[in-house]
């Protein structure tokens, strides 16, 4: 008896598609409590399985109860993930520069940062990373970041690497938090960032590369990191943490930013 399988196009774009989309899960919870939650939701699926084979009625009835509203367990236990996983699907969607969702819906058109306010900002790190004071920075790229800079206090001044480094000064009562840069202003400072759940990270990181990471993976910002320890410079950009990276990688990042906000 010969068994004919016939594989269409749609479906080998179907399975593309499942394994891209599993990938990019991966990716995601990698690291982070939520695998080990998901091996736990795996390995009771596949007990259960087995109970079900063995015709255990009793406790494959219990364990069926349990799998029947796993769907909605799984929404709530990862629901930053899957909040995550929607915002990089938005994110590395490139709008069109001549019609676009956002210009239908903008209240207010964000002026950029011209480069002149971008070697302010560059100064201002180089400044603090020298005389290893601690600092956070952070600038987003299509969000406005408005529940975050409702956390801290509104500034709304122009950018100037002397305001940045008054800002972090120890003695200050703002140098706490981060700073939000939206556009070519200076939204707010000592604004409450997410912290990250990865593990993998570095045990001598504190709260403020923690903090950086967790604002890069909940949103599309990136946020730089002024070690008060070690005087290094570091960026976190879509949930991964660039350590020590020269003032011209920083710079580079920073006109990206630029470009894709013109």
């Amino acid at each position: 008896m010969t068994l004919f399988i016939t594989l269409r196009v749609l479906d080998i774009i179907d399975i593309l598609l499942v394994a891209f989309l599993l990938f990019q899960m991966y990716r995601i919870i990698k690291g982070t409590v939520a695998f080990s939650i998901f091996i736990g939701f795996f390995l009771i699926y596949v007990a259960w399985l087995v109970i079900k084979a063995m015709n255990m009625e009793l406790l494959g009835t219990l364990m069926g109860q349990f799998i029947g509203v796993g769907v909605l367990a799984l929404i709530v236990v990862f629901q930053q993930e899957i909040r995550r996983f929607l915002l990089l699907i938005g994110t590395n969607y490139q709008l069109s520069h001549n019609f676009g969702l956002e210009k239908l819906f903008a209240s207010e058109k964000i002026k950029p940062a011209t480069n002149q306010q971008i070697k302010e900002i560059i100064r201002a790190c180089d400044n603090l990373a020298r005389s290893k004071t601690g600092a956070l920075i952070v600038i987003p790229r299509n969000s406005e970041l408005k529940e975050i800079i409702r956390s801290g206090e509104k500034i709304n001044a122009r950018i100037s690497s002397a305001l940045i480094e008054t800002i972090f000064f120890k003695n200050t009562p703002l140098h706490d938090g981060a700073v939000v840069i939206l556009g070519n202003r200076i939204a707010a400072a000592r604004c409450i960032l997410p912290l990250t759940e990865l593990q993998d990270l570095d045990p001598l990181h504190g709260l403020r590369h923690r903090a950086a990471v967790g604002i890069s993976e909940m949103t599309d910002a990136l946020a730089i990191v002024i070690s008060e320890e070690k005087g290094t410079i570091s960026l976190a950009i879509n949930g991964e943490l660039l350590h020590k990276i020269s003032l011209v990688q920083l710079t580079t990042e920073l006109e990206k930013v630029i470009v894709e906000e013109v």
